[in-house]
């Protein structure tokens, strides 16, 4: 076996999923760089063609163009120090897929099956070479069922509303309590859903972060990930 062999099976793939503002993004990104794993941002994806459907003027209700736009529609995910890089058809969209017109519309497309099914395609490919980490909603139950460790990242909706308003304040014209009514509609919609519903995968690790600082949710995590890989060896 070579040294690529070896490395591939040295590593896994992690599945991170929970409710809108639990912070999965941060942490995925922070783990995925302290084991030197690919991140891969599956709602950044959602947010991305919701953004693009929003421009062009299509409804989440206009199934049939949703469908047909998605054929001319490319993202790309890149790496960087501080943030992942959205890019959608050529355009850095990183910033625009945060606004709150977005939080508010991306469960209605991420509903759509046709729509559900390419994405999950995509990050699929992605994860076949192992070494990755992928947050979401559907991550463990849906997109990868057989990742060796998933995690339901989960805290309060008062906790989720604070951490979401630290970080678009400057940004946005939004109060506290609107955002903890958005985010348990998010909750509601993403549960509620046909196609993938949010819920926590029987085999993953529940971890309520609503007393946790990043750090402590990464260290656990990676923690998690180093009994995995050390126990296979």
């Amino acid at each position: 076996m070579d040294n690529h062999q070896r490395g591939r099976l040295d590593k896994i793939n992690i599945a991170i999923d929970g409710p809108a503002g639990a912070g999965k993004s941060t942490v995925a990104r922070k783990v995925a760089k302290e084991l030197t794993y690919v991140y891969v941002d599956t709602g950044a994806m959602y947010r991305a063609v919701t953004w693009f459907m929003l421009g062009h003027d299509i409804s989440s209700d206009e199934t049939d163009r949703v469908i047909h736009a998605m054929r001319e529609l490319h993202i790309e995910l890149i790496p960087g120090e501080e943030c992942q890089q959205v890019i959608v058809n050529g355009e850095d969209v990183t910033d625009y897929i945060r606004a709150n017109h977005i939080s508010k519309n991306v469960s209605s497309y991420a509903k759509i099956g046709p729509l559900r099914t390419k994405l999950v395609e995509m990050q699929r490919n992605i994860a076949s070479s192992k070494g990755v980490v992928m947050d979401g909603r559907d991550i463990g139950t849906h997109v990868l069922p057989q990742a060796e460790l998933k995690i339901f990242l989960t805290a309060s909706v008062e906790e989720r509303a604070i951490r979401r308003y630290q970080e678009i304040k400057d940004n946005q014209q939004v109060t506290l309590e609107q955002l903890m009514h958005d985010i348990a509609e998010r909750d509601r919609q993403d549960e509620q859903r046909e196609i993938s519903p949010l819920v926590c995968a029987e085999d993953a690790i529940r971890l309520d972060t609503t007393s946790m600082n990043i750090e402590e949710v990464v260290n656990q995590i990676i923690s998690y990930c180093r009994t995995i890989t050390d126990g296979a060896k």
